[in-house]
């Protein structure tokens, strides 16, 4: 009898103790990470084109560090015109989430040569987080980054 009561204190210890550090385990901080978010879809594809800006507002919500690629078509999404029309299906405004990155720090780098095909200027990006960028840029952050996201 002794030795059956010993047992399920015993076990109800473990029990309790992994019970204990499971729930630590879970609540601790996870880790701050570098995310380059790469966008090549412009004002056609508003849904997709938005969700890149969400995650990247969401991260830099949880405290990640943040940097935008943007290429092709997105580099028009920087246009004030753009960013006061485009609103994703299900994924926002982008006027909004451009608005709460660049609030949080997040920075936009702007394929040069898509930028200069598409008679972007520095016009269009002055007083925004934004800076003209060649192909060696990205390269450069994607090996700085801990996580890559294309949309």
């Amino acid at each position: 009898m002794l030795t059956k009561r010993l047992l399920l204190t015993f076990l109800w210890v473990v029990c309790m103790s992994a019970t204990t550090h499971a729930q630590l385990s879970t609540t601790t901080a996870a880790k701050k990470m570098k995310f380059l978010i790469h966008i090549t879809c412009g004002p056609d594809n508003p849904t997709k084109a938005a969700l890149g800006f969400l995650v990247a507002k969401t991260a830099l919500e949880e405290g990640h560090t943040v940097a935008l690629f943007l290429a092709g078509d997105a580099v028009t999404l920087l246009k004030d015109s753009e960013l006061d029309k485009v609103v994703g299906l299900g994924t926002g405004k982008l006027r909004d989430h451009f608005d709460a990155i660049s609030k949080a720090g997040g920075r936009f780098y702007m394929s040069g040569m898509s930028s200069k095909a598409r008679g972007l200027t520095d016009a269009d990006i002055t007083g925004k987080p934004a800076e003209f960028a060649m192909p060696t840029i990205l390269v450069r952050l994607a090996t700085d980054s801990d996580r890559m996201f294309t949309y």
